[in-house]
């Protein structure tokens, strides 16, 4: 047996999205900053084929990644340590019965049932800010905040965090989570000034967010649920980080008011 086969097993679960195949070029060390290639297996699941792969990858595609059917999610995560379940509908405008009520909803159920099941160690799942934008704009969200949705799509997101928590509590010491609200993700170079403050201040670069990831996949071993908070160091923090720094010791190195102001004094 390889040293690779000895790796554990990480599961990304939307692995063809942007997220996923950033977060999966960072693990393999590939991207400005990045550290040296992480040691895990890696199967990227999701409905359409991941252009992120690398050699060595196992991928899952099309039906079998149909977390709404819990025999798929099953297939999924077999095998897994961790499973970062990124695969969702994220638009805020999404229809319910149209599209969250299975990929959302069921899928989030299904990844957490199945990875209960079979002896998963963690689940990392990409919440959002979107839990807690009924909160007033002049507000400081905390991670300890109860979610306060401001529309259904982030309600979907604040029931994944309960039905985390759900799963931690029934496993007895058994399983953990860490749901992450994730705030407006961007490339460092599309950071701009043509946004208001408010949403500049809850960027996040795909590099903290991978870094975020990092601390929550590969590190804090004392935590069995938690809700932190997923955005880079701005200037004002619309979200606070505090918190999210303790917890799983996540250090951002981005400012997007920095970037924003870079990235225009560049484009003159």
């Amino acid at each position: 047996m390889t040293a690779s086969h000895q790796n554990p097993l990480l599961v990304v679960t939307g692995g063809a999205g942007r997220i996923g195949t950033f977060y999966r070029a960072w693990l393999a060390g590939e991207q400005d900053g990045a550290p040296p290639a992480q040691p895990w297996r890696v199967r990227l699941v999701d409905l359409r084929e991941p252009s992120g792969a690398r050699p060595g990858d196992e991928v899952t595609v099309g039906d079998a990644a149909d977390m709404a059917n819990l025999d798929a999610a099953r297939h999924a995560v077999k095998g897994a340590h961790t499973v970062l379940h990124l695969a969702a509908d994220p638009s805020p405008v999404a229809g319910f019965y149209e599209s969250l009520l299975d990929r959302n909803i069921k899928a989030t159920y299904n990844i957490l049932h199945t990875a209960t099941e079979a002896g998963v160690k963690r689940v990392v799942f990409a919440s959002s800010v979107n839990a807690v934008n009924g909160y007033p704009v002049s507000r400081q969200s905390r991670a300890s905040d109860v979610p306060f949705p401001g529309n259904v799509y982030g309600a979907s997101k604040a029931w994944g965090e309960a039905v985390c928590a759900a799963f931690v509590a029934q496993s007895n010491g058994a399983f953990s989570a860490i749901a992450i609200r994730i705030g407006g993700v961007t490339a460092r170079a599309a950071v701009n000034l043509e946004v208001n403050a408010e949403t500049q201040a809850l960027r996040v670069t795909y590099h903290d967010l991978a870094r975020l990831f990092d601390a929550c996949v590969s590190g804090a071993p004392h935590v069995t649920f938690a809700v932190v908070n997923g955005i880079s160091n701005n200037r004002y923090l619309r979200m606070d980080l505090e918190e999210t720094r303790q917890l799983v010791g996540y250090h951002p190195q981005d400012d997007a008011f920095a970037l924003a102001e870079e990235n225009a004094a560049r484009a003159r």
